[in-house]
């Protein structure tokens, strides 16, 4: 079944075109990550499938019933925030409870619920506690459970981790994939985060000033993007951008090289030097002046000694790049 189908959405602020034409269709049971550049759309989006947004055209559909002119309440999805958003003055307990008491549930039920999700979430032991007492991972798994209590149809997410530090970040993505591995309740997930979205997509999706660039898997859209655009966003460190004159036949192309791609040789086609490199244990990432401003990313596995400002010879496999036209679009004959 389709659990979220959007045709032709679009909203706008004044002349701001926020959302242009945007369709898209999610599959129950789907995990569908949304990134972009700030300004793009991605938690616009987000807040007209909420229904906290009213969309000036297209139609929105949930599991095959238009919702377009529906309110919040009555499309059955739940919506966690970049910010916690918890009553301070309430226990866990009862921010948990807000909501189902609000929907009329016997005192039992409330209960049960309550119960279920303190117990997936680890929280059972802190449902007499005040937001001020938790830390901000137990913060933000209040904020989950919330959500979970309300058994929705659809979770939709806004950037849930950006306040938390790496290592809660790393636990409670993994918290959220797990979750979602148990429900199998179809997510929409917005974030900025390279990580998150590598790891936790079934499908991304890349928005660019209010439109949709591309979906696809992780992996279909690293190696395969349609545009230069979708290259330079999607991996990190970013995909370098060289000229064509480095690949025989490639002309005026644009030639993409991810820095994983890139080796260190002794008479290689791309001659620099060193401008900063940085030890991460397994990876060495090396940034390396080509002269006239250009700089490239080199990623090379395991632990790399360099002396700043000294020459470097770098090249790569001919069948590695990836080719962009005048416009930016993939060439998808390679050279």
């Amino acid at each position: 079944m389709i659990a979220l189908r959007l045709t032709e959405v679009q909203k706008s602020y004044g002349d701001n075109h926020v959302l242009c034409d945007v369709s898209l269709t999610i599959e129950d049971g789907e995990f569908i990550v949304i990134v972009g550049p700030s300004g793009c759309g991605k938690t616009t989006l987000l807040r007209v499938v909420a229904g906290l947004e009213m969309p000036d055209d297209g139609q929105i559909e949930l599991f095959e019933e238009v919702v377009t002119e529906m309110s919040p309440a009555q499309r059955g999805v739940a919506m966690v925030f970049q910010s916690y958003a918890l009553y301070p003055h309430l226990t866990v307990f009862k921010n948990l409870e807000f909501a189902l008491e609000l929907a009329h549930l016997s005192r039992d039920e409330i209960r049960q619920r309550i119960t279920d999700v303190a117990n997936i979430l680890s929280l059972a032991d802190y449902l007499d506690r005040k937001p001020s007492e938790l830390s901000g991972g137990q913060r933000q798994r209040v904020a989950l459970g919330r959500a979970l209590v309300r058994q929705p149809r659809m979770f939709l997410f806004d950037e849930p981790l950006s306040n938390l530090d790496a290592g809660l970040r790393m636990n409670t993505r993994i918290e959220i994939a797990e979750l979602h591995r148990t429900l199998k309740t179809p997510i929409l997930y917005v974030t900025h985060d390279q990580t998150e979205a590598m790891t936790l997509a079934d499908r991304i999706v890349v928005m660019r000033a209010g439109r949709i660039e591309q979906v696809g898997q992780p992996l279909e859209l690293y190696n395969n993007p349609v545009n230069r655009f979708v290259a330079g966003f999607i991996g990190s460190p970013a995909i370098n951008f060289l000229g064509g004159d480095l690949l025989p036949g490639a002309g005026a192309a644009s030639v993409g090289v991810r820095p994983e791609h890139l080796r260190v040789v002794e008479d290689g086609r791309l001659q620099g030097k060193v401008l900063h490199y940085e030890r991460l244990g397994t990876d060495t990432h090396v940034i390396v002046d080509l002269g006239d401003t250009h700089q490239l990313t080199v990623r090379l596995v395991g632990q790399w000694e360099f002396d700043l400002d000294a020459p470097i010879s770098l090249d790569f496999d001919d069948d590695k790049v990836v080719l962009f036209d005048a416009q930016g679009d993939r060439i998808v004959n390679n050279v």
